[in-house]
């Protein structure tokens, strides 16, 4: 059997000075998730980026899967595995330094 698979874009080359939500993805149907963070600019100083995946049964009210959170403070790209998510994902994403501003990708790569 076939397994079925989805990849999601949701930052496409955006610029961001503090922190965030990305907008909720329904994946209920899935059982495997892994984040894609990818940063590709980034000005200010000491700047370091955290993104947690949330979970939310109804896409309305949400927690953290864990507190295990992906760090960045450079360019590069790093990723965050999840399982038994129920139906709905998110990241939150804190942006920290002085005047920081990072420009990045969030891709979510899902499978059945």
């Amino acid at each position: 059997m076939l397994r079925r698979s989805h990849t999601a874009v949701l930052e496409k080359n955006e610029t961001y000075t503090s922190n965030f939500k990305t907008e909720p993805y329904e994946v209920g149907w899935a059982s495997e998730a892994m984040w894609f963070v990818r940063i590709t600019e980034t000005s200010g100083s000491n700047v370091k980026l955290r993104a947690y995946g949330q979970i939310s049964p109804d896409g309305l009210y949400w927690s953290d899967k864990s507190d295990r959170a992906m760090e960045m403070d450079d360019c590069g790209q790093t990723h965050l595995s999840l399982r038994d998510f129920g139906s709905w994902l998110r990241l939150r994403v804190e942006i920290e330094g002085d005047k920081p501003s990072v420009k990045l990708m969030i891709v979510l790569a899902l499978k059945e």
